[in-house]
């Protein structure tokens, strides 16, 4: 099994890429940048980029960094600092950009002015596909409600500024799902903190994540709605949720900046991409903090964890609660070879399949419990389009046609989680690996 099959192999989760990489490929060490106001990182992307800017040519494969390429400067040491520090910490001059995702108390004070249906979009990497599709059927049926409230995990976060502005941003969100490829993403290149170099995906938010975007974000901010991204603080062990609409209202170069380097860490998978660095202040110091991929924390974000306990009398404050699930949540019978890439990509696969299960029953209860409709939508079990590997345009291509179709449809979405399936769907026998339960 290469690489890339690999991956495929490990279900939703992108997270076995680290996996994949490390059991096929040897690296020559390169470094990151990321966005400069935001980053404690060095200089150090590559000097030749693969032609054509952020955009591949379909079916472009990353380039493998040379193997005499220079090896890079150590990276420098992190300015020592406390959990103390760490739990009082805020971004210079922004005190409301964020707040822990276990605080009741703040994630009170940061909802809507007004009720109005919620949206929490998932985890999934390229499956993000089928999320993009969906909000685009829904929009060309006149179905698609404007959301009060919008969140975001990994793939989910880069769709969620998406999601939250609205239709007249549909071919962009059209073009940032169906026109990519591995390339895009990431260059084959170990990092000294990761397998692969993401370079290109810091470019690819540059792009995709402009000042406009930004203004308008901020202006539905000032009409009471919210727009949530979650990472995950590695260093402390907790999820943050980034209130990116306050953010973005500070306006000026730090907040863009910071707004996409959020983004880039809510998708920095752990081991496989570099951390992000983000600059903070507490206790008359500055230190940074190392975040990592928000789905580490949770497959989607609706509250506080102790909030979604089942033994828990909070109501959510909102009309309706809509889930959209990038990924199919079907076991996947595939005979494990007998190497550590294969048994620990299956299991990773396995598990954030559990995870995102177990997290829909919480947010079910947590409807039910507030009175609301409760709406879920997640790949179909029979979409079968064959992938060639990590973001394959056109698979991304027939999973967001297959999003559009249910979201045109006369029911685009579940009143309940998917019922356990009474067995696994067998596989291909073949490393070319099809449909969403890879």
């Amino acid at each position: 099994m290469d690489a890339r099959s690999t991956l495929r192999a490990a279900g939703s989760s992108l997270a076995a890429l680290v996996l994949a990489l490390a059991a096929t490929f040897t690296f020559t060490p390169v470094t990151i940048t990321p966005f400069s106001s935001a980053s404690a990182q060095e200089a150090g992307r590559p000097a030749a980029p693969h032609p054509g800017g952020v955009r591949a040519r379909p079916g472009r494969a990353p380039s493998r960094a040379p193997a005499a390429a220079a090896q890079p400067k150590p990276l420098p040491e992190r300015t020592p600092f406390t959990m103390d520090d760490d739990a009082v910490a805020a971004i210079p001059s922004m005190p409301d950009a964020r707040f822990w995702a276990d605080s009741t108390t703040d994630f009170a004070k940061a909802l809507p002015t007004q009720p109005g249906p919620w949206l929490a979009l998932s985890s999934g990497g390229e499956d993000g596909a089928f999320g993009a599709g969906l909000l685009a059927g829904l929009g060309a049926a006149g179905k698609r409600p404007e959301f009060s409230v919008v969140t975001g995990v990994s793939t989910g976060a880069l769709l969620a500024p998406f999601a939250f502005l609205g239709s007249r941003y549909d071919e962009a969100m059209r073009d940032a799902y169906t026109r990519i490829t591995s390339a895009d993403i990431f260059e084959v290149g170990a990092t000294p903190e990761s397998f692969v170099n993401t370079w290109p995906l810091k470019e690819l938010i540059a792009k995709e994540f402009t000042p406009a975007m930004l203004a308008d974000i901020a202006a539905e901010y000032a009409k009471g709605r919210r727009l949530f991204i979650v990472t995950t603080d590695l260093d402390a062990g907790r999820s943050v949720v980034w209130n990116m609409g306050a953010i973005a209202a500070h306006g000026g170069d730090q907040a863009l900046n910071l707004f996409r380097t959020v983004l880039l860490a809510s998708t920095s998978i752990p081991g496989a991409f570099p951390p992000v660095l983000i600059e903070v202040e507490a206790n008359g110091k500055k230190f940074a903090e190392m975040h990592v991929d928000g789905g580490v924390g949770g497959q989607f974000f609706v509250a506080p964890i102790a909030l979604t306990a089942a033994t828990s009398d909070f109501k959510l404050p909102a009309t309706e609660l809509y889930v959209m699930v990038n990924t199919g949540l079907q076991p996947d019978f595939e005979t494990v070879k007998r190497n550590t890439a294969s048994i620990l990509t299956q299991s990773v696969g396995m598990a954030v399949k559990i995870d995102t299960r177990l997290m829909l029953d919480r947010a079910y209860l947590l409807a039910k419990r507030s009175g609301i409709p409760f709406n879920v939508a997640s790949i179909p079990p029979d979409f079968s389009a064959p992938s060639r590997g990590a973001f394959d345009p056109d698979y991304m291509r027939a999973l967001f046609q297959a999003g559009v179709d249910q979201g045109k449809s006369a029911t685009p979405f579940a009143s309940a989680p998917p019922p356990y399936p009474a067995a696994p769907a067998q596989s291909s026998q073949h490393t070319e690996k099809t449909g969403a339960n890879r």
